[in-house]
């Protein structure tokens, strides 16, 4: 009897967890795994290594696989590659990938990747690769590599791939590579073989030509062999940190002819990074939720030494920070690593340049760690939706870099207000593109970066304007915990923030998104009894317009847009202390005009005090007697 009650309620905690994850998710929802169980065997003096995987790949798509897929991003640096060709033809390419043969007032770059030489560039080599122990058939196209299978994966089959390779890690380029400007031996970013990403849309097989990536969660298991006076920052928790330099004071390296072995291991991540030299130091701490973060670093100065010293511990508030605003961090560790050209996200570790000043080291290393939630955690496309992942992460960075770093205490109404400024710069340049551009295809740098940064952090702030600032705070941790783990869309989050706040969000993720469309309103005319505002473009908003009366008094006018099927609550910035507040009828977007009423006699107007609402001209938005 004892038995079967606790199997009746066993029963029922896994029928709850079972209903939870349904309703989590859209119907049908699915996606593949992965482990990687890899050992790579380092020649540091050739910058080569020789590598062997062990790669089970589960399929949960509800269809049988003929093919699949890796990518080779080590191909993409060889001349003649689709990225040399994409900086020897972009109008504005990445100074870090090219050479100003010409002058500074008339530039003429030259691709990097166009003079490297036979043993500069980078590859990576297939010797051997089989399923279930049969031999497969295989291509490599460009950073593609595409494999016919011996036999189908069914759907909820497991599959086992066994994969010999050699590599060479190319110059510094982008990202990865050998020797960067700061003099770091070993960054080595997308240096493996990794499983393409198959989901509802299908394959992801985007050439690599400098943009950013998509993979399927999985473990990671990793043996690393390398010059025993090297120290190496990763992806995940180190196994043996008593046998290799940098960890602990006493430790005594297990040595295999003249290399140490490294072994990491992380789990229900998409991305395994490493990067490693002799000159390297260690530095931890570990935060109040006891998450354990890592420095690894070159010391090359006092400056840059009392820096890195410093970002630790305002990197363990932030990980505290960002888990009560935007769901608790689920991994032990994350490792800030010196290494490539700039700053880049992976599982669990970061690759940035260090030798910067205080403000810019702790900026890179809280928008870097920041992508724990918004790419790492969610699994988000960044090759189709890199705005919901660069420019979420650029909102979390700059709260907290205004909470952690500045001590600013209350956060302003509107705390994003340097990426609404770069918006408008892009908005009225003539250079803007829709933000639903695939992310390798914008005609230049300057538009992808302020599309992919600004807007999209415009577009959350702009969101809470719309639903309520407490509504938007709720929509991010609800998302969270809907959607760990699970490569949602911009249209999940989209569902989530309706079903918070109640309001249709169609419109504003359609127009904002898909369009190039402008926001722009304006007060036209105000007399004692009214107030005249026009809609002078061709994207309708909410409003919320501030007015002051001659005796003192303010009311705080809301104006909801009829396509929200909704309203915003009242909301509770320094601003709207003590001031009424008064719903008036909805706005519609045919209507080009809208009159509010007046009991008494108006000193001054000011459309959106709070500065959320992205209007490209706000001269026409105050008025003042």
């Amino acid at each position: 009897m004892k038995i079967k009650i606790i199997s009746f309620f066993t029963l029922i905690c896994v029928f709850n967890i079972w209903g939870a994850v349904v309703k989590a998710q859209r119907k049908g929802f699915w996606q593949q795994k992965v482990d990687y169980k890899m050992d790579v065997n380092v020649d540091e003096k050739a910058y080569q290594y020789d590598g062997k995987m062990i790669l089970k790949y589960s399929n949960n798509s509800g269809q049988s696989l003929k093919k699949v897929y890796f990518h080779l991003y080590f191909n993409a640096f060889q001349p003649g590659s689709m990225m040399d060709y994409r900086l020897k033809n972009i109008s504005d390419p990445d100074k870090r990938m090219v050479i100003n043969v010409g002058t500074k007032e008339k530039p003429i770059y030259q691709s990097r990747i166009g003079e490297l030489q036979t043993n500069q560039i980078g590859y990576q080599k297939i010797k051997s690769l089989t399923m279930n122990g049969a031999h497969t058939s295989f291509k490599i196209d460009g950073t593609i590599l595409e494999v016919t299978l011996p036999s189908v994966i069914q759907d909820g089959e497991t599959a086992r791939f066994d994969m010999e390779w050699t590599a060479q890690v190319p110059e510094q380029i982008r990202r990865t590579g050998r020797n960067s400007a700061e003099g770091v031996a070993l960054s080595m970013a997308q240096w493996y073989p990794k499983m393409a990403q198959f989901d509802e849309f299908g394959w992801h097989l985007d050439e690599y030509t400098g943009r950013e990536f998509i993979a399927p969660f999985g473990n990671f298991d990793v043996t690393i062999r390398l010059n025993k006076n090297y120290v190496v920052g990763a992806s995940g928790v180190l196994q043996n940190p008593a046998e290799v330099k940098g960890y602990q004071p006493k430790a005594k390296i297990k040595l295999d002819g003249n290399k140490a072995t490294w072994h990491y291991k992380a789990q229900n991540i998409h991305d395994f990074v490493w990067a490693a030299d002799p000159k390297f130091v260690v530095d931890s701490a570990s935060s109040k939720n006891g998450i354990k973060v890592y420095t690894v670093f070159l010391p090359t100065d006092k400056e840059v030494i009392s820096n890195w010293k410093t970002t630790i511990g305002l990197s363990t508030e932030f990980f505290d920070f960002c888990s009560a605003k935007f769901g608790k961090y689920p991994w032990p560790t994350y490792t800030i690593i010196q290494g490539g050209d700039g700053g880049m996200e992976y599982g669990t570790a970061t690759l940035i340049t260090g030798g910067r000043n205080l403000k810019s080291l702790v900026g890179v290393i809280f928008h870097e760690s920041a992508h724990s939630w918004y790419q790492q955690l969610f699994g988000i496309n960044e090759t189709v939706d890199e705005w919901f992942d660069e420019g979420f992460t650029s909102y979390v960075e700059e709260l907290a870099m205004q909470h952690i770093f500045e001590k600013k205490g209350a956060i302003a109404s509107n705390p994003q207000i340097a990426a609404y400024r770069g918006y408008y710069k892009l908005a009225l340049s003539g250079k803007e593109e829709p933000m639903s551009l695939l992310a390798d295809y914008y005609n230049t740098n300057y538009g992808y970066s302020n599309e992919a940064y600004n807007k999209g952090a415009v577009l959350a702030e702009q969101l809470g304007y719309i639903i309520g600032q407490e509504n938007l705070e709720k929509t991010f941790l609800k998302f969270y915990d809907l959607w760990k783990f699970k490569h949602p869309t911009p249209n999940d989050f989209k569902r989530v923030a309706e079903e918070v706040s109640g309001i249709n969000l169609k419109w504003y993720f359609n127009l904002f998104i898909n369009t190039t469309r402008q926001i722009d309103y304006a007060i036209e005319k105000v007399t004692d009894k009214e107030i005249l505002l026009a809609n002078k473009s061709n994207f309708a908003m909410p409003l919320d317009v501030l007015v002051e009366y001659t005796d003192g008094s303010k009311e705080l006018f809301y104006i909801p847009l009829r396509e929200m099927r909704g309203e915003k609550p009242e909301e509770h910035f320094d601003i709207y202390k003590g001031v009424k507040r008064t719903v008036l009828e909805d706005w519609f977007w045919t209507k080009p005009d809208y009159t509010i009423p007046l009991s008494k006699t108006p000193k001054a107007v000011t459309i959106d005090p709070s500065l959320r609402l992205a209007d490209v001209e706000s001269s026409n938005n105050t008025f003042s007697k």
